[in-house]
């Protein structure tokens, strides 16, 4: 393997070509597309899989992550596996001294957010945290209209959506989610992107409400047939108030419905904006934007700034695009010294806001965010 001098040198952890995940679906295209970065290792779970992803990408496989973590050419660790796996390799590429991308939840608990931010900062660790949702373009110029005005003064916003995953029916390989204690649930992972999406555009929380329930008690594994255990909630409805004084409503659900999958409306004095998509997970959804202001009397869609074309992921909105413009945002970061891309301070603080969730589902009472807000660029 020849080396590209001055590219970033990122080794991904979980990009097996024998049962393709999210590494390969969105990591590894983002790495192939950007002149910054290099493939320069790759680690996986079975010495078969990682002889394919040796043949098929020309660069060291290995079966044993310290392996990769440690390779002299590797300068950006990515984290693209199960979360019950994350804090171990997150913390062994800090250890190393490595910069991580890892896949969003950071850990599979407040606890586990804790001790790697901690770790992350005792270190001054360049990290990043995928939350990607950002990055989409109708995002972006929905927070450009809201914050020149285009709906006078927001009142509120609600949003409903749909977990995809988290239905009746999970094949073998993802029954995990489906356990609360492995993290990545209809909660932590679609509406957290939601909520990701939704401060981004509007501001913090500063309180929030919250009922969740399992509505589904067992869930079918495909390959067989058998009937497991449900312990993550599968309807989530929150409620809360924003730094501005508006107030938000979300709504999620497990499995898909044969309605609307995603629906956001923004409301506001003077006008109102609409995001929309047939997928439920906004942070990889194909988005249409519309909007009504002044005397128009409904919404129509709205076009995106040209400007966004130019941009790497253009205006695409493929399933890993978004991964493509973290990817790109870190590289400018880590060149200039900036900080566009949420890093893994910024993760707790959402998972400070899932734990207020749960509590106040829990409790039955009203949680408030006493945390300072981050605003990044």
């Amino acid at each position: 393997m020849s080396i590209i001098k001055n590219a970033i040198g990122v080794g991904v952890i979980g990009a097996s070509p024998l049962n393709p995940g999210w590494a390969m679906a969105a990591h590894i295209p983002a790495i192939q597309a950007l002149p910054d970065y290099e493939l320069r290792a790759i680690s996986t779970s079975r010495p078969e899989s990682a002889r394919a992803a040796a043949e098929a990408f020309g660069v060291p496989a290995f079966t044993d992550p310290v392996d990769l973590i440690t390779h002299p050419d590797v300068d950006l660790v990515v984290v693209a596996v199960k979360v019950p796996h994350h804090h171990a390799l997150i913390s062994a590429a800090l250890d190393a001294g490595r910069m991580v991308l890892s896949e969003w939840p950071l850990g599979k608990n407040l606890d586990e957010a804790i001790d790697l931010a901690d770790r992350a900062r005792m270190v001054d660790a360049r990290t990043a945290i995928g939350l990607q949702a950002r990055f989409a373009p109708a995002v972006r110029h929905a927070r450009t209209l809201v914050t020149d005005g285009y709906i006078g003064e927001v009142l509120g916003t609600t949003l409903v959506g749909s977990g995809i995953a988290w239905g009746g029916v999970t094949d073998r390989a993802h029954a995990y989610m489906f356990d609360a204690t492995n993290g990545a649930s209809t909660l932590s992972v679609p509406t957290l992107h939601a909520l990701e999406a939704v401060n981004f555009v509007l501001g913090d929380f500063v309180s929030v409400a919250a009922s969740t329930a399992v509505r589904r008690s067992t869930v079918q594994i495909a390959e067989d047939g058998l009937e497991v255990p449900v312990t993550t909630p599968d309807q989530i409805a929150i409620s809360g108030t924003l730094a501005s004084g508006a107030i938000a409503s979300i709504f999620y659900r497990g499995g898909v419905s044969r309605g609307d999958n995603l629906r956001w409306e923004i409301n506001g004095t003077e006008g109102d904006l609409v995001i929309t998509s047939s997928v439920g997970n906004l942070q990889v959804a194909d988005l249409l934007l519309l909007g009504g202001s002044g005397k128009q009397t409904t919404v129509v869609g709205l076009e995106l700034p040209e400007s966004y074309a130019h941009e790497p992921g253009g205006l695409s909105g493929d399933i890993g695009a978004n991964v493509l413009r973290t990817y790109a945002h870190l590289a400018h970061d880590i060149r200039e010294g900036s900080r566009t891309v949420p890093d893994f301070q910024y993760a707790l603080r959402r998972h400070r806001l899932l734990a207020a969730i749960e509590e106040a589902s829990r409790s039955g009472s009203t949680q408030y965010i006493r945390e300072p807000a981050v605003v990044l660029p």
